[in-house]
């Protein structure tokens, strides 16, 4: 394989490889897939048993690694330049998603407490330098915290199509629940992928609710349409529905694969993906073959259904402002306050590399106490 690629897929782990498997063992068409990591060891893995799975599968997906610390701006630069893909899956980051299953240190309490929001500048740093960095035409796929990253990539002015997970995880896992249990008609836009006609609004913070007990959620529920009706009680229709604590690769990296294809093959496809066009939250989406829209369910309005993933920051977590202020909210601005006094009263979204600097140092001074 060339180092020119069709899919170039950025970082190593587990999210990475979720995404990269998945491609090898599902993918028809012929498609060159570039991964890149600094990792030695690993990538070479993913490269290995990428392959390894296109062949147990009968796939034609073909998979080569190059080597680039994605922390350097030039190395960022030198993977675009030489695998000229059409879309770029970004999930390498600086703070791994299992720290929503971690415990003992006065970070993962900051977490717990005040939301995973507090982690946005670790999730935004690559994928901002990625973004500044991509070619015209080329496609954008930030799978790094994209409820809230992309509408800050938004506000810098940097491109991204969409995220993927998240949203995306509820809706399937409720689609597969329908098909396996009888419940739903074909839908009759895909009728070879035998899915209800489902259409769901939904932020990431509305996910943790799904990892308890059907008798303790409580809260603000995904808004789901099936067809042309909106389920009155989303809690009770899905009530079979539970996820696991841990972050849900198993859905949220495969719910990315058939969109990846769809980009890198230019076909039409339509699901559900976190932070499309840099919107906070999830949607429906359809991907034309060239370009993204929301697919909304008729009689909701697009500034509806914005405001209503917007209210999760509002209310708790991180907000870009349309003056350019990045303002923390809710339980986490009190739990950072406590913390850092002067991080908590919020930033410029154009110093976030400055601000970013000094969660670092925060983090580590977290991290290092016991609770």
């Amino acid at each position: 394989m060339t180092a020119t690629a069709d899919i170039l897929v950025l970082g190593t782990g587990s999210f990475a490889a979720r995404i990269a498997f998945d491609l090898a063992a599902t993918t028809t068409a012929p498609v060159r897939v570039a991964v890149a990591g600094r990792n030695a060891e690993r990538l070479s893995w993913l490269v290995t048993a990428g392959n390894a799975r296109a062949a147990i599968f009968g796939g034609n997906a073909r998979f080569a690694g190059i080597a680039a610390d994605l922390l350097q701006r030039e190395e960022i630069a030198r993977v675009l330049a030489d695998t000229r893909p059409a879309v770029v899956v970004q999930a390498a980051s600086t703070q791994t998603s299992a720290v929503i299953a971690t415990t003992g240190d006065a970070w993962s309490k900051l977490i717990a407490d005040g939301g995973l929001s507090a982690t946005a500048l670790f999730q935004t740093l690559i994928s901002a330098r990625v973004a500044a960095a991509l070619p015209a035409g080329c496609q954008f796929i930030n799978c790094c915290f994209p409820d809230v990253v992309n509408p800050i990539l938004g506000a810098l002015g940097l491109p991204v199509t969409c995220g993927t997970g998240n949203v995306a995880i509820l809706a399937n896992a409720f689609a597969g629940h329908m098909v396996a249990s009888g419940q739903g008609a074909p839908d009759l836009r895909a009728p070879d992928l035998r899915m209800p006609d489902l259409r769901m609004l939904a932020h990431y913070q509305a996910l943790g609710v799904w990892r308890r007990a059907a008798s303790e959620r409580k809260g603000m529920a995904p808004r789901v349409w099936l067809g042309a009706a909106e389920v009155a009680d989303v809690f009770a229709r899905f009530s079979a529905v539970k996820l696991t604590p841990e972050p849900a690769i198993e859905i949220s990296g495969a719910a990315g694969v058939p969109l990846i294809v769809a980009i890198a093959t230019r076909k039409p496809w339509r699901g559900h993906v976190p932070g499309p066009l840099g919107l906070p939250g999830g949607y429906p989406v359809l991907w034309t073959g060239n370009a993204m829209t929301l697919d909304l369910p008729a009689g909701l309005a697009r500034e509806e259904a914005i405001a209503w993933n917007a209210r999760f920051e509002q209310e708790n977590g991180l907000v870009v402002g349309a003056d350019g202020m990045v303002r923390y909210t809710g339980k986490l601005a009190a739990a950072l306050g406590a913390a850092s006094p002067e991080l908590a009263r919020g930033f410029a979204v154009r110093d976030y590399e400055t601000v970013y600097a000094e969660m670092v140092k925060l983090r580590a001074r977290l991290q290092a106490a016991r609770v």
